[in-house]
């Protein structure tokens, strides 16, 4: 008996150290489970309502055309396999019936995004059903911190994990776009950071897979390779290299644009580490990031007709036109007409950045998305980085590798999206979240966390030590003996609360900006989600299932339950297709509720040239009218009917 108690005692004692010991990565997995929870509550409360009959409907709707477009093709391809579906009626007018975020191809319409979301997405959700697709994000978001953890601690060390796990668990960035979860953004951040860890630990072995220049036998080079194969720990680095290989790739398939700056990070991580890396966790890291390529490259194929094209028509044309320069380059250098690398090159930049290069405007953006919006982040990042360079000579080869990628990631996303004008917000003045910068630049903020860490560290030992001396001398000169504070067994203690502390006020922070910051808060994106569904519901009461709606702002709304056409009466050949259209389904507009002598001219001279007029439905909301659009009578026909009596 009392053997067992001791075995108990001795058994708790192990547990109590372990904990101790990786109390960090418990507060991380803590912190990835409340992430979780609160990122999934955002769907979970505004994708149902309960019906008159008091049942638990669904209203799942998106605030963009992209998430909506995502959602629905990756629900299709969850269900029946397929990344496209047909709209004949697209056959009569010039392929002009489709959402945003969609493209028609002769009657066939298929997502204009890239299609890593809704192939991974899709055949998790054709395992776990439909349903799952609003929480995917949230998932992978909550996995990302804790591999976000595991990285820094393998590139700096674990209190720097910790802290920068922490502070990404709470970046509104990232908290936004996790609940608006049908956007690639946070999926790709997570899948590279996945990816990096895994790369990581794949070479952090200093034993290589080198074929030995004085084996001359072929036999015997095949042999030694199948010997280290076969090694326990060798196997385990060869199984890492096949997952960083297949994360790395899942996240090109997810945002294939990002190669801009993921292609020179992969080979910098490779320049840096080939001789640890070797033949076979070189030859394993490829074949295994083709394999991840390979659904999205067959379904390019299959829908946009090559397999390197996808739904974005730029970036097909930009393929295209580096492939050209690419060639010209290659025959300048053979013929060795060397003048004609700058015109090429130039001609290459154009390509690039076919949006323009503006470094003025990239650095404004950076001043209003970064410095601005996200100060505490900002200047604790830069502070940190000061107090690093400080102590250069510490420093690793590997924390060296960072700063490089991180300065030269930096650099490629403020020049190419910096030099964009993106109009997120309908009011063109605010800066607010929901503005693209803010997840295209995700990378830089996660950059910037392990040296904001760094700063929170020596923040707490120079407080620290500025009460060890002021309290610590009171307790002298009153006792002779040494203060609470400056007893060493009691230091990790107030270092761990400390940073408690200033990371207490980094959260309150980032989850009021996140949730109440601007007039793209959670909270208040929430509401209008919920206010949404009057209109919807008002608007499908009052139109026939079979119909058509020409709106410029709710196609994401009426969509899929109704055709939709994103459009105005500003442009007569539009118009001569709504009157097309009108011969064959029902048809209605959907927009600001127009003034009188606006609704007067469209009926009297725009829409009558075409033969067509308005009718007002109903008006739904105090700013949106639902109109019917019919096919134009004229008085002579009036008077051919017959009078009813």
């Amino acid at each position: 008996m009392f053997e067992k108690k001791q075995n108990f005692v001795f058994l708790m004692i192990i547990i109590i150290k372990k904990i101790q010991n990786n109390w960090q990565f418990l507060m991380v997995i803590l912190l990835s489970v409340l992430f979780f929870l609160g990122t999934s509550s955002f769907n979970y409360y505004t994708q149902k309502y309960i019906d008159d009959k008091g049942k638990t409907q669904e209203f799942i709707r998106w605030a963009s055309p992209d998430e909506t477009a995502n959602y629905i093709f990756t629900k299709l391809y969850a269900q029946e396999g397929k990344i496209s579906f047909s709209e004949s009626y697209n056959l009569y007018t010039k392929d002009i019936m489709h959402p945003r975020s969609v493209r028609s191809d002769s009657g066939v319409l298929r997502p204009m995004s890239f299609l890593g979301i809704i192939l991974i997405y899709g055949k998790i959700a054709s395992v776990f059903g439909y349903q799952i697709i609003p929480y995917l994000t949230p998932f992978f978001g909550a996995l990302g911190i804790v591999f976000f953890y595991l990285l820094i601690k393998e590139l700096f060390n674990k209190s720097n994990a910790w802290l920068s796990a922490s502070m990404l668990a709470v970046f509104p960035p990232y908290i936004f776009y996790t609940a608006r979860s049908m956007f690639h953004n946070v999926l790709f951040m997570v899948l590279v950071i996945i990816g990096l860890y895994f790369f990581v630990i794949s070479i952090k072995s200093r034993k290589k897979y080198l074929i030995s220049l004085k084996e001359l036998s072929f036999l015997k080079r095949l042999k030694n390779i199948f010997r280290n194969l076969y090694a326990k720990r060798n196997l385990l680095e060869i199984v890492f290299s096949a997952l960083a290989g297949a994360f790395f790739g899942l996240a090109v398939i997810t945002r294939a644009s990002e190669l801009l700056w993921l292609a020179p990070v992969l080979f910098f991580l490779w320049l840096f580490n080939f001789r640890k890396i070797g033949f076979v966790r070189l030859f394993i890291f490829v074949l295994f990031f083709l394999i991840a390529l390979f659904p999205a490259m067959r379904y390019n194929k299959i829908l946009y007709g090559s397999y390197y094209n996808s739904g974005y028509a730029e970036m097909n044309q930009s393929l295209v036109g580096i492939a050209a320069a690419g060639t010209d380059l290659a025959h300048s250098t053979i013929k060795g007409a060397f003048s004609a690398y700058s015109e090429t090159l130039n001609k290459i930049k154009d390509i690039v950045f076919h949006f323009g290069f503006h470094p003025r405007l990239s650095l404004r953006m950076v001043i209003a998305y970064f410095i601005k919006m996200f100060a505490w982040l900002f200047w604790a990042g830069i502070l940190g980085f000061i107090t690093y360079l400080f102590n250069y000579k510490k420093q690793t080869k590997k924390q060296w590798l960072f700063i490089i990628l991180l300065i030269m990631i930096s650099a490629i996303l403020v020049l190419y999206y910096g030099s964009w004008v993106f109009n997120d917000n309908p009011d063109k003045t605010r800066h607010t979240i929901g503005n693209s910068y803010t997840r295209y630049w995700l990378p830089i903020y996660l950059g910037a966390m392990p040296f904001a860490a760094m700063f929170i560290m020596r923040l707490t030992r120079a407080v620290l030590s500025l009460i060890n001396k002021l309290f610590g001398e009171r307790g002298k000169s009153k006792t002779g003996n040494l203060s609470l504070f400056a007893k060493k067994i009691n230091q990790k203690f107030y270092y761990t609360a400390l940073r408690f502390i200033f990371l207490f006020l980094f959260f309150y922070i980032s989850i009021s900006y996140v949730l109440f910051g601007s007039e793209e808060g959670l909270i208040f994106l929430a509401q209008r989600q919920m206010n949404s569904r009057y209109e919807w519901q008002e608007v499908m009461s009052l139109t026939e299932n079979n119909s058509t709606i020409i709106t410029f702002y709710h196609d994401k709304l009426f969509f899929p339950e109704r055709k939709v056409i994103v459009g105005l009466f500003n442009d007569q050949n539009m118009n001569r297709e709504y009157a097309n259209l009108v011969d064959l389904l029902p048809v209605y507009y959907y927009n600001f509720t127009l003034p009188e002598k606006d609704f007067e001219y469209l009926n009297s001279r725009r829409l009558a040239d075409v033969g067509l007029s308005l009718t007002k439905t109903k008006q739904i909301t105090g700013d949106f009218t639902l109109y019917r659009i019919n096919k134009r009578v004229e008085a002579k026909d009036i008077e051919k009917q017959p009078r009813q009596e």
